[in-house]
């Protein structure tokens, strides 16, 4: 059998495969107590709202990036924030649903974007396989959530964030149409994972497999079990494991783009002694302080149409600028073909690449 293709060997590669876990077991520990708890759901919440402007500084920082998508990156900011005014008065229950299936869906599409990275180091052809059967997977646990009648127990005595509260108590009202779905659905998954673990065991025999792909895809899997176990304590890891990644993520693919001698104004932040540790850290803190004094300062509805604003800009913004089919993206996130069987990783200038949340083709 082919010897594992890691993206930058198997230590980090493992961690940032289970970084969702430290959130989830945080959550799991301090669940008998509902203030500590509430303490760290909103710790998380501040984590993924502080990931989502580091997109804007990507685009806005970088021209030749911008230059790609000029126009739209010149408009997208009034008509994101037109679209959330508009939502917000005509219904806040729908833009909480909408705004919870799309970051869910965005949260996912960063884990299939990494599970493909190891697929194009082994050659492989399973993404159209590896798609569908993850998309299954997170459909089976919103189902199972929703079915479970301890859901509401939960969110009343927990403050998840007002969007999210609205969007999962709009999702456990329909409790009995969940559950007759679940059927259906678990016949999918079951379908889509045979099929999955059919074509590895093809690879295998062959010895095209990466047994590093598998590492993921299982810690993947066992995040939507957590889920399923426990909404909450998964919700935890969804989220929060969603945004570190991400600042590792950034934090790869900025160095990388700054050690070919891109990257604009970002690049020049990386190469200076800040580093891309310093990028990403200013990127975050300095789009959050404003955010969370209106919060402070402003209406709800206010603060509520920034967040969303920008969680939207981040959601559409990811889809355009990180697409593995692009030779310079790929480059950027290091996402080449593996060497010969056991060669040593490509380390490159930074200590992690991955590809990126959004609609990620392989």
């Amino acid at each position: 059998m082919r010897h594992a293709s890691w993206i930058h060997g198997p230590r980090r590669d493992v961690l940032l495969a289970f970084c969702w876990a430290p959130f989830a077991g945080l959550a799991l520990v301090v669940s008998p107590h509902p203030h500590a708890l509430a303490a760290v759901l909103s710790g998380v919440l501040l984590l993924s709202l502080a990931h989502q402007p580091v997109t804007l500084a990507l685009v806005y920082g970088d021209a030749e990036r911008f230059a790609e998508h000029r126009r739209l990156f010149s408009v997208a900011p009034l008509a994101a924030l037109a679209a959330v005014v508009v939502g917000l008065h005509v219904s806040l229950g729908l833009v909480a649903v909408v705004a919870g299936l799309w970051n869910a869906e965005h949260t996912l599409m960063q884990r299939y974007g990494i599970t493909r990275i190891y697929g194009r180091k082994a050659g492989d052809d399973q993404g159209s396989v590896e798609k569908p059967m993850i998309v299954s997977w997170l459909v089976l646990a919103a189902l199972v959530a929703a079915a479970n009648p301890r859901t509401p127990r939960y969110l009343a005595r927990l403050d998840v964030g007002e969007i999210n509260r609205r969007g999962i108590s709009l999702l456990t009202q329909h409790r009995l149409e969940a559950t007759v779905l679940l059927v259906p659905v678990v016949v999918a998954v079951a379908v889509l994972s045979g099929r999955w673990l059919a074509g590895e065991r093809a690879l295998a025999a062959a010895g095209t497999a990466n047994p590093a792909k598998w590492i993921y895809v299982g810690a993947t899997a066992a995040l939507i079990v957590t889920i399923c176990l426990n909404p909450v304590v998964g919700f935890a890891g969804y989220v929060g494991g969603h945004a570190l990644e991400y600042f590792v993520i950034v934090h790869g693919a900025a160095g990388r783009r700054a050690g070919s001698g891109g990257g604009g104004v970002v690049g020049g932040v990386v190469r200076s002694p800040l580093g891309a540790a310093g990028f990403v850290a200013a990127a975050a803190v300095g789009a959050l302080i404003p955010l969370v004094a209106l919060s402070r300062a402003g209406t709800f509805l206010v603060a509520t149409g920034a967040y969303l604003t920008v969680g939207a800009l981040h959601i559409f913004y990811d889809g355009l600028i990180w697409k593995l089919r692009r030779p310079t993206v790929a480059r950027d996130l290091g996402a080449g073909p593996a060497g010969p069987a056991g060669a040593a990783p490509d380390r490159g200038p930074v200590p992690v690449a991955v590809p990126v949340a959004g609609p990620t083709r392989p």
